[in-house]
């Protein structure tokens, strides 16, 4: 698979942060990713699912927060995130008409799980994020279904993460470049303890000829394009105990990623991070108090590098893994890594 660090468009510097074993965020124990790819017909779509551990997550819900940077988008179950600081469900990833047909995918198996649900205890926090495929998809077939939801879902697994034009990401572009999912992760030590933080992104943001490259370079895939419209999810997981503020904090830090690449969060970009820890997960039914383990304030800083590097990493990879693709009015979305290919002999 090509990626930025195989294209020489990444390389670590002097304070840069180790990436994991597959530098994806299912370097994260127990975060398992999975994807449905739609594509021919008029069609290149799909879902991508993030599982943040093995078990019932009605039961056993992971803490979490959302921070919207800007808010131009479709997505479901994130005033609840917001409020309550958990989250219950995987998070599914698809295009912007496909969020019903995932949202009721993620309350049928929860219900098969937990048959109480809606009737003796609460309802279901469906969380599903989305961006507008529709410059090389044809939305307008509401191609997603419930069965494709499930596909992704059962699909998921640990180690390395295909990236590029896959699941959610497959008719996704960013900065006129094709792209789509990308992923990357940071190992981080606290005292004698070390733990690790993961990125991974459905990138459809940034306007053609604002791409900057770490190494300064602006490639262009042509012609500029105008205004901003586009939106990115950014999905953070890691087993660093955060408390509920700390972790909003930690998830605005994906915005110093995205930012460092050109983009700023135009009027028509829906720009989401969400950020969960799996220590000290919230029991359903759980006791009267719990006590939360949290990393002091005073040693946070790496969990703020480890995001906005990993979301600007991850970033790069969803651009270098996506071969070119030819949208539905015939405007070609050229492939960076051709780019750099070309431009690094």
């Amino acid at each position: 698979m090509t990626t930025a660090r195989s294209l020489g468009l990444w390389i670590d510097g002097a304070n840069s942060l180790p990436a994991g074993t597959h530098n994806a965020i299912t370097d994260v124990p127990g975060v398992t990713v999975g994807h449905r790819t739609l594509q021919g017909d008029g069609l290149a779509t799909g879902v991508t699912a993030i599982v943040p551990h093995q078990g019932d997550l009605f039961r056993s819900k992971v803490r979490g927060a959302v921070e919207v940077i800007n808010g131009f988008g479709k997505s479901a179950g994130l005033v609840q995130v917001a409020e309550l600081g958990t989250i219950e469900t995987p998070i599914l990833l698809t295009n912007t008409f496909g969020v019903a047909a995932c949202t009721e995918a993620l309350i049928r198996r929860a219900i098969e799980k937990n048959p109480r649900i809606g009737r003796q205890t609460s309802t279901i926090n469906a969380v599903v994020c989305e961006c507008n495929d529709g410059q090389i998809n044809d939305i307008q077939a509401l191609a997603v279904t419930v069965e494709d939801a499930y596909a992704a879902l059962d699909a998921a697994a640990s180690g390395e993460v295909e990236q590029g034009a896959v699941g959610a990401g497959t008719g996704m572009t960013a900065f006129g470049f094709k792209a789509g999912i990308g992923t990357a992760s940071r190992r981080m030590k606290i005292g004698k303890e070390g733990f690790t933080l993961g990125s991974l992104v459905l990138a459809n943001f940034g306007r053609a000829g604002d791409l900057v490259l770490p190494d300064g370079r602006r490639p262009a895939p042509g012609e500029v394009s105008g205004p901003e419209k586009g939106s990115i999810i950014v999905v953070l997981a890691t087993d660093l105990p955060l408390a509920d503020r700390q972790l909003q904090r930690v998830a605005r830090r994906a915005g110093a990623g995205i930012a460092r690449l050109g983009a700023f969060w135009g009027n028509g970009s829906g720009d989401i991070a969400l950020c969960f820890t799996t220590a000290d997960p919230v029991p359903h039914d759980g006791p009267d108090f719990q006590t939360v383990r949290a990393v002091s304030n005073d040693h946070i800083d790496i969990a703020f590098r480890a995001a906005a590097e990993a979301t600007q990493e991850a970033i790069l990879n969803a651009l270098c893994a996506a071969p070119a693709m030819t949208g539905r009015s015939g405007k070609k979305f050229p492939s960076l890594a051709d780019w750099a290919r070309e431009h690094n002999r």
